[in-house]
């Protein structure tokens, strides 16, 4: 990695820690109580938090670890839900939300649904809009527009915090696209293909072994092997929700390195951050 890669990335850290301590503005009005907000996965618990400030408690549905794809809503869940003033959906066929969202929408007919892929190019079959940040900055929006509905009085402490937040995923974005653009064979290995509006915002190619949640059969595996042997590879990137051990066998066999990204990391600067230097690393 070349020294100004390694300087945005540092100044980004910097940047990511600094804002979670922004003071929060005189304007912002609070009740007696936060206002529940209700979300699927922990990187939009950063996102609202970052927007919300401290009028918003936020609760995730999908706890860490939990796979997205079989995880079923606890009772106590969904009596949080009963509380809630706004859910914001991931919204590009999350296949919780899928399954689960007339359940819980029926639990609290009142609460707002925000549908935070409203605006963003879905990729059909993906729903890992938030794993860009340039969709994410779209989510960002549809949640800040859903804040100020549940919650008008507070409109301009939505706004700064928004406006912020922005600044900074604008830096990341900036900052990624800078540390992968220095490379001419762009192509990374997933098992899950968790990537692929990070592959297509920065011009990459994912290999993935899974396909629509289906292991790789016998002959995917040695035709895996094959590609993975043509392009060099040397990491396979796995994730913790989901078993390695395609992954392990394959890796074993063309002597690869198995490295674990996280889609689900609640704190998203530092985590694009850190998948980016593994990605970085992978490509160099």
């Amino acid at each position: 990695m070349n020294t100004r890669t390694v300087a945005i990335i540092t100044l980004l850290i910097a940047v990511s820690l600094c804002n979670g301590c922004v003071e929060q503005t005189s304007e912002k009005q609070l009740g007696p109580e936060n206002f529940v907000v209700i979300v699927s996965i922990l990187p939009q618990v950063d996102f609202v938090e970052h927007v919300g400030g401290d009028t918003v408690k936020v609760i995730e549905m999908i706890p860490p670890g939990a796979n997205p794809a079989t995880y079923e809503p606890t009772a106590s869940q969904l009596k949080m839900v009963s509380s809630a003033r706004m859910y914001a959906k991931v919204g590009s066929g999350l296949p919780f939300e899928d399954v689960w969202l007339d359940k819980i929408r029926s639990v609290n007919p009142e609460m707002l649904i925000v549908d935070t892929s409203k605006g963003v190019d879905l990729i059909p079959g993906d729903p890992h809009i938030w794993l860009s940040p340039r969709c994410a900055m779209v989510q960002v929006e549809n949640i800040y527009r859903g804040l100020v509905k549940v919650d008008p009085e507070n409109e301009r402490h939505y706004y700064q915090n928004k406006e912020q937040y922005l600044q900074d995923l604008e830096e990341l974005d900036a900052g990624i696209n800078e540390s992968l653009s220095v490379f001419s064979d762009r192509t990374f290995m997933v098992f899950h293909p968790s990537w692929g509006y990070y592959a297509r915002n920065y011009n990459l190619k994912m290999i993935a072994f899974e396909s629509e949640g289906k292991e790789p059969s016998l002959s995917d595996m040695e035709s895996i092997i094959e590609i993975a042997k043509e392009k060099n590879i040397h990491f396979i990137f796995v994730q913790p929700q989901f078993s390695t051990k395609s992954a392990e066998v394959i890796a074993k066999d063309i002597g690869c390195t198995v490295i674990f990204l996280d889609p689900l990391a609640k704190d998203y600067i530092t985590n694009m951050l850190e998948v980016t230097e593994n990605i970085t690393q992978s490509l160099a």
